[in-house]
């Protein structure tokens, strides 16, 4: 049986802390090697999604794919038809992750260079990798996984807070994409 990656991730976590209590993060050599570390995990991790980004355009998979967008929560709107290509939506979803990574990035460079925390450095080596490693694109484009089952396209939101404050869940069925085409809201056609 599988853990959770939210599971995972916490066990992760408390793990580090219990580790980063030990080490000697005010001797300079130590604390610049974990400086390595972190820069070192964010450098394989836009490898990978660099390397994805190669697969992507490669495979230059035009099969359309047809989904109804949950409208933002309390905007009011009417949800929204989208009509893209697996190729454009896996590039969408690359630039999500891209985005991702350089405001994880950013928020720790705020924390360890103006709030001088260091043993976060230890943690964000670690989780972000690991999450990489988790992502639907790169179980289908690095691992060679079949985009069938959990990695159909479009993908589910993820859950918790961040999935219930986009709006609710990616319908696909076909009564719901006819209801959305006949309402004329949105038709996003990405090419």
């Amino acid at each position: 049986m599988a853990l959770n990656p939210q599971v995972t991730n916490l066990i992760i976590i408390l793990g580090f802390m219990q580790i980063s209590k030990k080490i000697p993060f005010d001797d300079p050599n130590v604390l610049n090697g974990v400086r390595a570390l972190y820069v070192l995990s964010n450098v394989i991790i836009a490898g990978i999604y660099f390397y994805v980004q190669a697969q992507i355009n490669k495979k230059n998979d035009m099969t359309v794919v047809k989904y109804v967008e949950p409208a933002p929560m309390g905007s009011g709107e009417d949800p929204k038809f989208v009509a893209t290509t697996v190729k454009a939506y896996d590039l969408q979803q690359l630039k999500a992750l891209f985005k991702a990574q350089m405001m994880g990035i950013g928020m720790m460079a705020v924390m360890h260079f103006y709030f001088k925390y260091t043993n976060p450095l230890l943690i964000q080596s670690i989780i972000p990798l690991k999450g990489a490693f988790e992502g639907n694109l790169i179980k289908i484009h690095l691992l060679g996984q079949s985009a069938t089952g959990d990695l159909l396209r479009p993908w589910k939101a993820a859950g918790g807070l961040m999935g219930a404050m986009s709006g609710g869940e990616i319908k696909t069925d076909k009564k719901s994409i006819e209801a959305a085409e006949r309402a004329g809201r949105g038709g996003v056609k990405d090419e």
